[in-house]
């Protein structure tokens, strides 16, 4: 991420670093924990001492032109037209092949009034996401600028701006992916029209533009508070267990009145208290965060004055649980689970990608009635209110990188004959790593303090079997644990074509997340082998990593709402049923497997291609969330597996 130093003291240049230029040979170097210090990551909050404004609604739109480029952006009014919704992905919202199948730039643009009580008040704006290179204008003046479509940056414009007065905002957003971005992609100009195309190896769409919401907030303007980190554990003496809070809170440099912690529990009641930027606080008699049956606490942070005058103040909701991995089980305080549900994506018919909150709410309803009490953010980081809605709702989420398409032996999710080298100069590299670096910081930035987060995942199907392979992860896995100061396990989804024999990095993480599609991709419609083949594949994993736990992270099969066979072929809604009902029969029989994600929640919209008619069928629902009988069969499943 970049944000431009133009504006104050919290602009700070915030630049991956560099690994050096693409070698033949990847290296394990030691990737630094932090850069330059991050800019604030606590999600905007309407408090006593801070404003609110949701930027939300109909932007302004164009797409780039060939006189007016990233070389001279528009921050001039944009021409009259055209107007999109945020959040939303653009690319659905009109009925034009163009802008569909746009490779480039586009500009977002509207005119915004600076509430006139903020006078003693320090004004920002926060973009939740920009899909995948944004560049943020006020006026004439470039004041941000980030790479990575799915995590938040902001900037301080309390320079450029005046209370009570209106500006321009213009917002570039660029979806171009090369085999330096995360997720990576390839650019080629079409030989006959002279047009960009845009090529990936993941199987969804590239959905582009503001998927998430846009804010303009304050905080005081001297002494505010930047970041809260909170590790919650238990101290299991006795009967009663004993919440053990330990936190940091990052404050503005001009920061210099006392900070006091206060600790609420469900129904308002101070039940611990601490003072300082760091320290430890107890909760007796804890009420424990747990899978189904969720509790939160407030955990507010004040910054007083020596009168103690009220100058700032933030509340983040906290969960107070443990996590752990051993013997080959995860357990989530001390008790073992055993996850259930789905990879799913974040996509929906006409917003793409954008954050929708009716659906939102209906797709955990949807999980619920399933029987499910997990999800993997495959393959991004999700919105952050679906991250706080799982907390609300005692969902377990592994949390999962933008980097997906680490491998070019498969493309659009199936598996080709031939391929290039993967990690090479002009393939995954050394500066690709570095932006995965960076997309792993922010990920854990965001979203650290979330109970509902039990497992980070660092990528989805990487060529984990190809050379290069661990002298790109392990610095990467390194990293990891390092930046997480609550230890969660760190796990990948390993690719079907990297097995037990020819996987060279699995040692390095906790969990193994094992794709796979034996009956669909391999012995396609022969679900006798497809068994045996699964069989094969558990004992060897097994045998090789006997303490550690394996979750199947994807398996299933395309299926076409509405078509049946009695002979049970495939596509049709029975066949999807007996393939599951197969792989079922083969996790029960090991202990070792403790987790089922099906792929995929619903349907998906994947790029236009043969390979994909109207997108990603493997859904148990369709995309506009319609039970397939797949999803009667896993209720049935899980519901006896939750009262057993």
């Amino acid at each position: 991420m970049r944000v431009f130093p133009v504006l104050s003291f919290l602009s700070l240049a915030l630049i991956p670093p560099s690994l050096g230029v693409p070698s033949p040979q990847l290296r394990d170097v030691e990737l630094p924990p932090t850069q330059q210090a991050l800019t604030i990551n606590l999600k905007p909050q309407q408090t006593s001492t801070r404003d609110l404004v949701s930027l939300d609604g109909l932007w302004s739109f164009a797409l780039e032109d060939a006189t007016n480029s990233t070389s001279a952006p528009w921050t001039a009014a944009l021409p009259k037209g055209l107007e999109c919704p945020v959040p939303a992905s653009y690319n659905d919202i009109f009925v034009d092949r163009t802008i569909h199948d746009h490779v480039g730039w586009v500009y977002y643009q509207r005119t915004v009034t600076v509430p006139r009580g903020w006078a003693d008040q320090r004004a920002f704006l926060r973009l939740e996401s920009a899909t995948h290179h944004g560049r943020v204008y006020v006026n004439e003046h470039l004041v941000a600028e980030h790479v990575g479509g799915y995590t938040p940056f902001e900037a301080d414009i309390t320079s450029l701006v005046q209370p009570g007065e209106s500006f321009r905002l213009t917002i570039g957003v660029d979806n171009q992916l090369t085999h330096e971005t995360i997720p990576p992609g390839d650019l080629v100009t079409s030989e006959y029209t002279g047009k960009k195309q845009q090529s990936y190896q993941h199987d969804f769409y590239n959905y582009a533009g503001l998927a998430r919401s846009i804010w303009l907030y304050s905080v005081p303007k001297d002494q505010f508070i930047k970041d809260i980190t909170v590790v919650p554990d238990v101290d299991w003496d006795g009967d009663a267990e004993t919440g053990v809070v330990s936190y940091t809170v990052q404050t503005s440099n001009a920061t210099s009145g006392p900070i006091r912690i206060s600790i609420l529990d469900e129904e308002g009641n101070e039940v611990a208290t601490a003072s300082g930027a760091t320290g430890t606080a107890t909760i007796p008699s804890v009420n424990l965060w747990q899978p189904g049956a969720p509790y939160l606490y407030s955990f507010t942070v004040s910054i007083l004055s020596a009168s103690q005058r009220l100058i700032d103040t933030y509340t983040l909701p906290i969960g107070i649980r443990t996590v752990a991995v051993g013997n080959g089980t995860i357990l989530v305080n001390n008790e073992p689970v055993y996850l259930t549900g789905f990879g799913k994506h974040e996509d929906s018919p006409i917003r793409g990608k954008g954050h929708d909150i009716a659906y939102l709410v209906h797709d955990f309803q949807l999980l619920d009635w399933i029987g499910a009490n997990s999800f993997r953010t495959s393959h991004y980081p999700y919105a952050e209110e679906v991250m706080e809605f799982a907390d609300r709702q005692g969902i377990l989420v592994i949390d999962e990188t933008p980097a997906v398409g680490l491998a070019y032996s498969i493309g659009a999710g199936i598996s080709t004959d031939t391929s290039r080298v993967t990690f090479a100069p002009d393939g995954i590299n050394n500066n690709t790593r570095a932006a995965h670096a960076q997309a792993l910081r922010e990920l854990i930035a965001r979203d650290k303090n979330h109970p509902s987060v039990i497992m980070w995942s660092i990528a989805n199907e990487p060529a984990s079997d190809e050379p290069g392979a661990r002298a790109y992860f392990e610095p990467l896995t390194r990293l990891a644990r390092s930046l997480d100061p609550a230890h969660r396990p760190i796990t990948f989804a390993n690719l079907g074509l990297a097995t037990y024999e020819t996987d060279t990095i699995s040692d390095l993480f906790d969990v193994l997340c094992l794709n796979r599609y034996f009956g669909w991709y391999s012995y396609t419609g022969d679900l006798e082998s497809a068994g045996k083949a699964l069989h094969e594949e558990l004992d060897g994993w097994v045998a090789k990593y006997p303490t550690k736990p394996i979750i199947i992270s994807e398996y299933g099969a395309d299926t076409m709402a509405g078509l049946h066979s009695v002979l049970g072929l495939i596509w049709s809604e029975e066949f999807q049923i007996e393939l599951l009902d197969v792989y079922h029969g083969v996790f029960d029989q090991f202990q070792n497997v403790v987790g089922e994600h099906v792929w995929n929640f619903a349907d998906f919209q994947t790029k236009e291609g043969i390979q994909r008619v109207d997108g990603n069928k493997k859904g148990v629902f369709t995309r506009d969330r319609r039970p397939k009988g797949a999803a009667f069969a896993l209720r049935k499943r899980w519901m006896n597996m939750m009262s057993s």
